[in-house]
């Protein structure tokens, strides 16, 4: 039998980096501010009705043909490298994940985010996450620019991610396994951690907090305004600081789940056993 396992699921936008992605690079590469931007997605919305996640991959395909910009994959990563992300985010991941050990536990990291996954795909952290679940364009063979969406995740898409990771079931391709009655999941739900700043992550934090496991939302320090709805409505476990940094609230909150899961994994090893005395 393995190490226990805990999943921690993360949000991107505002979670992990301070702002969506999509400001560091794409927009101002496109010659607008992000109130812009976001202002013009949500009018083309609003006029047509296309799903708003929809919305922002159609807009920023057709800004960037009006100015001849050749939307590769490529491209799109390059805009990875300016993303700036909450204090103590770079060096949380090898902290935590060291932590874990200590206890006897496998820490492992999943992203799911409604951003661009090419664009994530380019920032200081990609290479920690498990697996990378994002919105993604199909590329043409020969041009190598983006001519549909590929995969698009919506708030209420996420929530298909917490069974997946809990089965071991990566492949987006794969319905019957994620649907299929499995006897034991790969982690149990009471191990996963669902991490994310507001509205659009409360299907996934009501699903992770619902089902045994841990829904945390951050907010920018002094901020706490942002997440009083989901504490009164008891959406969430636990409402931290966006501060990653070691002795911060939400390092030791982490800290104190992964504790948890350990002591709960030896007295799940005891049960039914005799305890040896003095």
């Amino acid at each position: 039998m393995g190490k226990p396992i805990v999943g921690i699921l993360y949000d991107f936008d505002s979670t992990l980096a301070k702002q969506d992605m999509q400001n560091f690079g794409f927009i101002p590469e496109m010659g607008m501010t992000p109130a812009e931007f976001w202002k013009a997605t949500t009018e083309f919305a609003e006029k047509t009705g296309v799903e708003r996640t929809l919305s922002y991959l159609y807009v920023m395909k057709t800004m960037a043909e009006a100015q001849g910009k050749k939307m590769t994959a490529a491209w799109l990563k390059e805009f990875g490298k300016n993303i700036e992300f909450w204090p103590g985010v770079l060096d949380w991941f090898a902290r935590i994940n060291a932590y874990g050990a200590k206890f006897g536990i496998k820490v492992e990291h999943y992203l799911i985010s409604s951003g661009n996954k090419e664009i994530v795909s380019g920032c200081a952290i990609a290479k920690e996450f498990r697996k990378l679940y994002a919105c993604e364009y199909l590329y043409d063979e020969k041009t190598k620019e983006a001519i549909w969406p590929k995969q698009v995740i919506n708030y209420t898409q996420k929530t298909q991610y917490f069974y997946r990771i809990s089965k071991g079931v990566y492949d987006t391709k794969d319905d019957e396994g994620v649907n299929t009655h499995v006897p034991e999941h790969r982690i149990p739900y009471s191990n996963i951690i669902y991490i994310g700043d507001g509205m659009t992550d409360i299907p996934a934090m009501i699903i992770a907090k619902s089902n045994g496991g841990k829904s945390i939302a951050v907010y920018p320090k002094g901020e706490e305004h942002k997440v009083e709805t989901l504490v009164r409505d008891g959406r969430v476990n636990y409402v931290c600081p966006a501060d990653y940094r070691e002795d911060k609230a939400l390092d030791k909150v982490i800290k104190l789940i992964i504790q948890g899961v350990a002591i709960n994994d030896e007295l799940g090893k005891r049960e039914n056993k005799d305890i040896p005395t003095d």
